[in-house]
């Protein structure tokens, strides 16, 4: 009878332990950025190029290259 006691108290601290709740969120919180990622993929693309475009541009004024 004791041992069943001390189960039900385990399965009580088990269900009410919420320590993985920040990993799920994490997870959801990359999913989302992933999606947003591969949606805009075109448009990202393109501002990178633009903005090491310019840096190339200005470092090659700068130097004379």
């Amino acid at each position: 009878m004791e041992q069943i006691i001390r189960l039900k108290g385990a399965l009580r601290r088990l269900k009410n332990d919420e320590r993985g709740v920040g990993t799920v969120e994490i997870v959801l919180i990359l999913v989302v950025l992933i999606g947003l990622v591969v949606i805009f993929k075109g448009s990202i693309e393109k501002l990178l190029n633009g903005i090491f475009s310019s840096i190339t541009n200005m470092t090659n004024g700068v130097t004379g290259g």
